[in-house]
C-alpha cells in the first residue's frame, strides 16, 4: 500500500519575488517560517513606533545643536548635531523595514541592516572632520546654556531608547533595530562628550583639547559600530 503524500510546507516568500508569482530560488530552498505571533507584531508596531520618535528627537536635537554649536564653536556639539542628521536617516530605514508586508521580509531586514551600516559610517566622518578641524587650529569651544540642556536632555533619554531597541532587535531577530539603538549609546555618549569637554574647558582652559578628542574617539567607535551593523553583530 503506497503511503499518502505529505502535503508541501508553505514558503513565504520575501519582497524579492514577483507579486502573485512563483518563489525566487533563494525562497524555495530557505526553511519554510512559521507566521509571527501576536506578541512578534507587538513588538513590531513598538519599533517602528520608536523609531518615529528617535526621527522627533534627532530633527529637534539637530537643529538646537547645530545652532549651540555654531554659536560656541564647540566640535563635539557641532558633530553631534550634524549626526543626528544621519541618525535620523537610521530611524527612517528602520520606519520603511516595519512598514506594510517588508515588517516580515527577511530581504527587507538584510537592506536595513546594511543601510544602517551605511549611516554610521556616515556619522563618523561627520564627527571626526569637526574635531580635527578645530584641533589643528587650536580652537576653544565656550560654554552654551542651551547647548548643556539640550545634550543633558539626550543623555538622560537616549540610553532608555537604546536599550528598548536593543530589547526588540533581539525579540524581532533585527540587526537593523538593535543597530538603531547602538546609535542612541553613540548619542549618549557624545551628549557625554560635550558636557564634559564644556565644564572641562570652563574650569581648565589649558585642556581645551579634550573636546575634539572626544569627538575623534566617538568618531572611531561609531565606524567600528558600522562594521558590526554590515554583518549583524548587534543583536546577537
Amino acid at each position: 500500500m503506497t503511503a499518502a503524500r505529505q502535503p508541501a510546507p508553505s514558503v513565504t516568500q520575501d519582497d524579492c519575488c514577483p507579486p502573485g508569482g512563483p518563489p525566487c530560488p533563494a525562497c524555495r530552498t530557505r526553511a519554510p517560517s512559521t507566521r509571527p505571533d501576536a506578541s512578534w507584531r507587538t513588538a513590531a508596531r513598538a519599533a517602528r513606533w520608536l523609531a518615529w520618535a528617535s526621527l522627533g528627537w534627532m530633527c529637534t536635537e539637530g537643529a538646537v545643536g547645530l545652532w549651540q554649536g555654531l554659536a560656541t564653536g564647540s566640535a563635539a556639539l557641532t558633530g553631534w548635531a550634524l549626526g543626528s542628521a544621519v541618525e535620523g536617516l537610521a530611524s527612517i530605514i528602520v520606519i520603511w523595514r516595519f512598514s506594510g508586508a517588508r515588517a516580515l521580509s527577511e530581504t527587507a531586514e538584510r537592506r536595513a541592516q546594511r543601510g544602517v551600516a551605511v549611516t554610521f559610517w556616515l556619522l563618523a566622518p561627520c564627527i571626526a572632520a569637526e574635531s580635527a578641524w578645530d584641533l589643528a587650529r587650536g580652537h576653544h569651544a565656550s560654554a552654551s546654556a542651551a547647548g548643556i540642556a539640550l545634550a543633558a536632555v539626550a543623555l538622560a533619554v537616549m540610553p532608555l531608547l537604546g536599550w528598548a531597541k536593543h530589547k526588540l532587535g533581539a525579540r524581532l531577530d533585527s540587526a537593523a533595530t538593535a543597530a538603531e539603538g547602538t546609535q542612541n549609546y553613540l548619542c549618549a555618549a557624545q551628549a557625554a562628550a560635550v558636557l564634559a569637554g564644556l565644564a572641562v574647558t570652563a574650569a581648565w582652559p589649558g585642556t581645551w583639547w579634550a573636546d575634539p578628542i572626544a569627538g575623534l574617539a566617538i568618531a572611531a567607535a561609531a565606524a567600528w559600530e558600522g562594521l558590526r551593523s554590515w554583518h549583524g553583530d548587534d543583536c546577537c
